[in-house]
């Protein structure tokens, strides 16, 4: 086994998924609380033996899709073959020399089953995962049972089907469209496909309740990390403060080697505690001249950005802003906003509140801000 990462994703998510009902495509349905595609998407991120990520969405799906952070996003076409086809010349040009390709759908893959395909592609030119079929037969029309089939030697297809990304790229350009999936449009090109163990978990949500049992097997798996964040600035000459990238009008300015934006470092010490990465300093040291003055987005975006890349996503931020002045209230829901953007997440995530300390202490004195705050992260 490599952990070099020369086998890219694929996941299909251009189709509308109209049997799972629900107001919006299924892939963009919430389920244990993230929606179907961040948790697809966050299995293979989390694995190391994957490179790039490709997301084949609908148009209409772009807003979703952006939400995701870390991925390249390409717009499918008509049918599964075709949006296949356009995940697969978006990665023509790259560094990885085999493709997973996967339903977006299927949001519980176990990471046996993608080493298990990875495996395979040592020896052959593509592998997919199955379940051999173990129930009995039926032939049936009208309602009505009229004979049974031989079960030996069937299958239940799974994915990710994996191939080396040249012979499948070569396969789809020869077929002519309609394939059930791509094993049959390898198949049709003569390629060699192995059977690997497929696994019950693996799961692939088509009708409404299938929601329900893909909660259940993702909740067994929830990894979830909680970080907390404490900074302090003092008070200096200034007209503004900047709190959670936000310039708040008042009479004095917070001091610091940065642009001293507490709110902002609480959070990012935050994300580090969770993922037990240390604090700001380690990542930028004050001593380093080039973060002078620095804004402190960068500082956000870095540790959002990691958690990202370690297959964690932001469940949610508190912040606790304790301070006499300036006023935080009229300026909360800016501070959410930017918050937000930065770490690419919903402002719904996102809380931004004030206290005072009773005129007690060095905030109570007015010589500075504090802050604290809490991030969840978690893991698909």
């Amino acid at each position: 086994m490599t952990d070099t990462p020369r086998t890219a994703a694929l996941i299909v998510a251009a189709g509308r998924g109209r049997r799972a009902g629900g107001p919006v495509p299924k892939q963009w349905q919430d389920i244990a609380g993230a929606r179907v595609a961040d948790w697809t998407v966050a299995r293979f991120r989390a694995h190391p033996r994957i490179g790039r990520i490709v997301l084949v969405i609908h148009p209409d799906d772009e807003a979703e899709a952006a939400a995701i952070p870390g991925i390249l996003t390409v717009h499918g076409g008509e049918t599964r073959d075709a949006s296949v086809r356009a995940g697969l010349e978006a990665l023509r040009e790259g560094p990885e020399t085999q493709v997973l390709i996967h339903d977006v759908a299927r949001c519980t893959v176990p990471d046996a089953v993608i080493d298990a395909v990875i495996d395979a592609l040592d020896t052959h030119v593509g592998a997919a995962p199955g379940l051999p079929v173990s129930d009995a037969l039926w032939a049936v029309a009208d309602g009505r049972i009229e004979g049974t089939r031989d079960r030996t030697g069937l299958y239940r297809a799974q994915t990710p089907q994996g191939f080396h990304l040249d012979a499948i790229l070569a396969a789809h350009a020869a077929h002519p469209g309609g394939a059930a999936d791509d094993v049959e449009v390898a198949r049709a090109a003569g390629l060699d496909v192995a059977a690997v163990p497929g696994d019950e978990a693996n799961l692939k949500i088509t009708a409404p309740g299938d929601f329900a049992r893909a909660a259940e097997i993702l909740g067994d798996r929830m990894d979830i990390r909680l970080g907390n964040g404490f900074d302090v600035h003092r008070f200096g000459p200034g007209d503004r403060v900047t709190l959670c990238g936000v310039d708040v009008p008042h009479d004095r300015g917070l001091q610091g080697h940065s642009d001293a934006d507490v709110g902002l470092h609480t959070i990012t010490d935050a994300i580090y505690g969770a993922l037990a990465e240390g604090d700001i300093g380690r990542h930028f040291p004050p001593s380093d001249p080039q973060w002078k003055g620095a804004d402190s987005t960068v500082f956000l975006r870095h540790a959002g950005e990691l958690a990202a890349s370690r297959g964690y996503r932001i469940a949610n931020v508190d912040l606790t802003l304790i301070c006499e002045r300036p006023k935080i209230g009229p300026h909360a829901g800016a501070m959410q906003a930017r918050v937000a953007e930065v770490l690419g997440i919903e402002p719904g995530r996102v809380s931004v509140k004030a206290t005072t300390s009773e005129r007690l202490g060095f905030t109570g004195r007015e010589e500075g801000i504090a802050a604290m705050g809490t991030v969840a992260l978690v893991a698909a």
